[in-house]
């Protein structure tokens, strides 16, 4: 069962402005990348179910930060079924997001009130996951769909949609700049943030201080370009 309410959820991405994104087959690694990342200021994580047995580890994860991050809100991502949402769910996961919109899941995650962010690229597709009770939209691949430009159109016709990008967002004062100049609630941020040659390397403590370099901008930013939800 989650630990925290799909409000709660909601409050603390448009809060924090950031949600690192990561996968590793390794559930000791990802425990060491939650660890980095909560040292760094982070309190949103969201584990990807890209990997064999990703559910396993998963569990394994959310365990351990219920145990020793209690206030670390953590989600899965890369979800595109209703089956798979509610695996998920019975594991504890506190939010689903997923690169699709697909309907069904969103009658088993409202009924459970777990918050649900589908992934969108068109006016109509917001809309329409908007009509299905998501609160806060995933637009993916967020450069390709059009960018922080995208966003900005969207946000005038649209201004009550709250939108989360994940592709093509980095963790640089310029790109960062873009997106919330934009509008957008959150980002999300994957190889950009969590490099695959520190977590090789075992480098934690260089990925602690990048995050911390993030969150430290995100929030700087943030104050500047507020936004309401």
């Amino acid at each position: 069962m989650a630990r925290f309410t799909r409000i709660q959820v909601a409050l603390r991405m448009a809060e924090e402005g950031m949600i690192p994104v990561f996968f590793n087959s390794n559930a000791e690694v990802c425990k060491k990348v939650i660890e980095a990342c909560y040292k760094g200021g982070i309190r949103l994580f969201e584990f990807t179910n890209r990997g064999d047995y990703a559910h396993v580890v998963f569990e394994q994860l959310n365990k351990f930060a219920a145990a020793e991050f209690p206030d670390m809100i953590i989600g899965t991502g890369s979800v595109i079924d209703a089956p798979t949402a509610i695996l998920y769910v019975q594991l504890g996961s506190n939010f689903i997001v997923s690169p699709i919109l697909n309907e069904e899941m969103a009658g088993v995650l409202n009924r459970r009130k777990i918050l649900w962010s589908p992934g969108c690229g068109s006016a109509s597709e917001i809309s329409r996951a908007e009509a299905l009770g998501a609160e806060i939209v995933k637009i993916f691949p967020g450069s390709q769909v059009g960018g922080p430009k995208f966003v900005a159109a969207m946000k005038g016709p649209m201004p009550w949609t709250q939108i989360m990008p994940t592709g093509g967002v980095e963790p640089t004062e310029a790109n960062l700049t873009e997106w919330f100049k934009a509008g957008v609630v959150c980002v999300g941020m994957g190889s950009q943030l969590i490099k695959s040659e520190l977590v090789k390397a075992g480098d934690f403590k260089k990925i602690e201080e990048d995050v911390r370099n993030a969150v430290a901008l995100v929030k700087r930013l943030r104050q500047q370009y507020p936004v309401k939800i």
